[in-house]
């Protein structure tokens, strides 16, 4: 299987793997596609249209007519749907609570993974998801894995949530996470787990700097 210069990160949710695959794009000039941000873009859309979730023929209609681009900014990558910006928009807590479902109906992520693989064909990128190295990029020549305990990964998330103005109790983000966790681990399509040739780092006890520096040192001694 001819190697592509991709770089796949995955994990669940709070594990890092956004911001990680945003340091490492600047870092080496690559381009970012946050899949995870294409998942939510459709479940906000659908939310705001008043879309029954449980309709699959309509969200992947959603899907394949969906404009979504990314661009970045000092302030970090942004996400335009349609043309206009949802950064803020796709991560509120509605959508995360939602997003799982949408993203487990099997006709929507063949959509989406078409589109993630037109772009990775053109151009170097790093993508970071659920499933990028074992489903959407398997032949990808970096696969990385990024874990956490579920209390390490609420806790992030509550701070994240509280730095955008959304206040959620911590025992309940750890609910949805742990409840996120068994829907994408559990789906019969591209279900969360690490690509049998992925690097897996536990992200717990590491800070950004430190998970960043684990990355480019598997990547520059080739390790995957």
């Amino acid at each position: 299987m001819k190697r592509l210069e991709v770089i796949t990160i995955d994990g669940p949710a709070g594990s890092g793997k956004s911001t990680i695959a945003k340091e490492l794009a600047q870092e080496l000039n690559w381009v970012h596609l946050d899949t995870g941000a294409m998942y939510r873009a459709l479940t906000y859309k659908a939310l705001e249209a008043k879309i029954n979730l449980a309709d699959h023929e309509k969200l992947t209609q959603m899907a394949k007519e969906m404009d979504i681009t990314f661009q970045c900014s000092q302030g970090g990558q942004k996400v335009f749907c349609q043309g206009v910006d949802i950064t803020a928009e796709i991560r509120m807590p509605e959508v995360s609570a939602n997003v799982s479902a949408v993203a487990k109906i099997p006709s929507v992520r063949q959509e989406l993974v078409k589109t993630q693989r037109e772009i990775a064909q053109k151009e170097r990128v790093i993508l970071d998801g659920r499933d990028t190295g074992t489903c959407v990029i398997p032949e990808a020549k970096y696969k990385i894995f990024l874990t956490a305990s579920s209390s390490e990964r609420a806790k992030r998330r509550h701070q994240e949530l509280e730095s955008q103005g959304h206040y959620q109790p911590l025992a309940e983000v750890e609910a949805e996470i742990i409840k996120r966790d068994k829907i994408d681990t559990e789906r019969e399509v591209s279900p969360l787990m690490p690509a049998e040739d992925a690097v897996i780092i536990d992200t717990s006890e590491l800070n950004i700097k430190e998970v960043k520096a684990k990355v480019v040192s598997i990547i520059n001694k080739g390790e995957v």
